[in-house]
Order: structure tokens, then C-alpha cells, then sequence
């Protein structure tokens, strides 16, 4: 429960900042004045970006001084947060380095240079916004690198001992993925300039033939093969399946296995979730190679390995399916995926047990 609260209070202040942005775009469009909503959209995102600066730059600054008085690491209850000595200057650097650049982005030079090699209008608030929050992806994985995959593998491995119980990880990650479709609904307009349908309609979530998901189905179950063929191909250089990568997935996914809710979870949610967001929301602005990479990069718990490289590939898939179907296509061959893949690894455990 205390984790889905963490969720929901970090999706409130976005979910704030688009729909000032959104309010500002709906004056714009309507030729009223909108440039007093729309610096509040644009100052209450760097306030956010600020304060991300400032906690960072605090904690490249401490690195030095933790070096000379480790001790102080447990002072500050840094130690059982699963940070170490040599962590902290990336975890400050995850933080302020990205804040920059995601303030950076609000400056209208910049936005007009972005939207020479995507289709964002440097205009439109909402674009300058979801711009800006790209950034969020970059300090999610910056972190989480910083903290380190083998860290955090042993504080959820402490928390899943101490809470083996499953119904925990399944409400949060629905709370998780329903909260970042609201967000692709409410980012496209809900509320404030658009319909329900309308803003549907915009995310490409709509109505699907039987052809489409027979073709969603298709590919669901050729990427497990495409899988295995870029893992066997990675580990050829070197880039091959990563132990610390592994230990997280399980501790992270490993009770979703245990029930046939957990599978169906692991497909249906992210789906719901990841696909009106990402395809629905943002590749018709950004392209559909930009989209991949940020939707290869928000998945922080693969780090930078060759699990980043599948993730990437099942990107522009679905990013395929966005562009010459729909929004529903994506959404149903990434439940498939996810179900399958998750299936898969259900039977391996129960062939091992055996």
C-alpha cells in the first residue's frame, strides 16, 4: 500500500503540469491569451527540475566528505537505502544533470531546434512540457544505475522476505500503469480541449479487426525467437544476459508468477499502461525511433544491457503496428508478449521444481 501511495504522489504534480499546459494550449488554439497559464505549466516543471538540481548537486558535493567519513552514511540512513560510497556521486549527477537539460528544454530556441527532427510545434505548451519531462526517463534509469542493480536486488530481496505476499506488487503495478494511461489521456487533452472519444480517437485506441489481432498475436509470438536470436547474438560480444538484471526481474516480477491473475497482470497491465503513453501519446510527436529509445530507457531495471537492445526492438514493433494500424494493435501484441514471456518462465520454474 505504501508503495502505490509513493506512485500516486509522483504522478500528481505531472498530472497538475499537463493540465495547466493543456488549458494554455486550449486558449492558444482558440486564438484567447494563454501565456499566463502556460509560463505556470512551464515554471511549476522547473521547480520540479530545481529541486532535482539542488538535491543533486547536495549529493555530488557530499561524495568527497563520505569518502573521508563513511560513517556517515549510516548517519544519514543513506547505508540502508542501498547506497554506497562510490554511488552517490552517480546518483547526484542522475539527478541535476538531467534537471538541467530538462530546464534547458523549456527555452524556445531549443524547442524550435527539437522540432526540426520531430513533428512538435515549439509553440504548442503541451509539446514544450512533454519535451521537458523526457528528461524524467534519463533521471529514472541515471538513478537507478546509480543505486546500482545489485542494490537493489538485495532491498527488495529484504522487503519480499519480510512481505512475501504477492497482492502487494500486483496493486502497484496497476496503480503504476493505470496512472501513466490517465496520464496519456489527460497529456492529449481530456479534460480540458477534448472529448473522451476525442482524445481516444488522438491515442489511436480504437476499434480493431479480427486481421489486426491476428497480425498483434503473430508477432507477439515471433519476437520470443527474435529474443533469443539477439541474446545468443549478444553473448557472442560479450553483451550477453545479465546476472544482476535477472536477480531484479525476479525479485521485481518473480510474485507475479505464482497465479494466473500475477501472468495475466504482467501482460495486461503494461499494456494498458505503456502503450497509450508511449504510442498513443508521444510517438506521433516525437517519431517512431525517439519513442523506442524512451521506452527502451524507461525500463530501469535492465540498466544499459542487451535486455535494453530487446526492449528497443519490441519498440519499433509496436511502434510499426501505431503507425499502420492502431494504438488496440500495440496494446494486444504487448500483452501477448508479456503473457507469453511470462508464461514461459512459469513453466521453466515448474520444470525445475520438478
Amino acid at each position: 500500500m505504501a508503495e502505490s501511495a509513493g506512485v500516486i504522489v509522483m504522478f500528481v504534480p505531472l498530472f497538475f503540469i499537463m493540465l495547466i499546459a493543456n488549458a494554455a494550449e486550449a486558449r492558444r488554439t482558440t486564438d484567447q491569451p494563454y501565456q499566463a497559464l502556460a509560463l505556470l505549466a512551464y515554471i511549476s516543471l522547473a521547480f520540479l527540475y530545481l529541486l532535482g538540481i539542488l538535491f543533486g548537486v547536495g549529493l555530488q558535493a557530499a561524495g568527497p566528505m563520505l569518502q573521508q567519513q563513511p560513517e556517515l552514511l549510516d548517519v544519514l540512513g543513506l547505508a540502508d537505502a542501498g547506497i554506497s560510497l562510490d554511488s552517490v556521486g552517480m546518483l547526484g549527477l542522475g539527478l541535476w544533470l538531467p534537471s538541467l537539460v530538462g530546464m534547458i528544454l523549456l527555452l524556445p530556441p531549443v524547442r524550435r531546434a527539437a522540432a526540426a527532427v520531430t513533428k512538435l510545434d515549439p509553440a504548442s505548451p503541451v509539446h514544450a512540457v512533454a519535451l521537458a519531462m523526457s528528461m524524467l526517463i534519463i533521471i529514472n534509469l541515471l538513478v537507478t544505475l546509480g543505486f546500482g542493480l545489485g542494490n537493489l536486488t538485495t532491498m527488495l530481496e529484504a522487503q519480499n522476505s519480510a512481505n512475501p505476499d504477492a497482492d502487494g506488487a500486483l496493486v502497484a503495478l496497476w496503480v503504476q500503469q493505470s496512472l501513466m494511461a490517465l496520464l496519456a489521456v489527460v497529456g492529449v487533452g481530456w479534460l480540458t480541449r477534448r472529448s473522451f472519444r476525442e482524445a481516444m480517437a488522438r491515442l489511436g485506441i480504437t476499434r480493431v479487426s479480427g486481421r489486426q489481432v491476428l497480425l498483434a498475436l503473430g508477432l507477439a509470438l515471433a519476437m520470443v525467437p527474435i529474443v533469443a536470436l539477439i541474446e545468443y547474438l549478444g553473448s557472442l560480444v560479450g553483451f550477453g544476459a545479465n546476472a544482476d538484471v535477472q536477480a531484479l526481474s525476479e525479485e521485481l516480477f518473480g510474485p507475479l508468477f505464482q497465479s494466473p491473475f500475477g501472468i495475466l497482470t504482467i501482460g495486461l497491465a503494461a499494456a494498458l499502461g505503456e502503450e497509450p503513453l508511449f504510442r498513443g501519446a508521444a510517438q506521433p510527436r516525437f517519431g517512431l525511433i525517439l519513442t523506442a529509445l524512451m521506452f527502451a530507457l524507461v525500463h530501469s531495471n535492465y540498466g544499459i544491457t542487451i535486455s535494453t537492445v530487446v526492449v528497443f526492438v519490441l519498440g519499433l514493433v509496436l511502434g510499426w503496428l501505431r503507425r499502420n494500424h492502431n494504438t488496440t494493435t500495440s496494446m494486444i501484441m504487448h500483452a501477448s508478449y508479456n503473457i507469453t514471456l511470462a508464461i514461459i518462465a512459469y513453466l521453466s520454474l515448474r520444470f525445475l521444481e520438478f
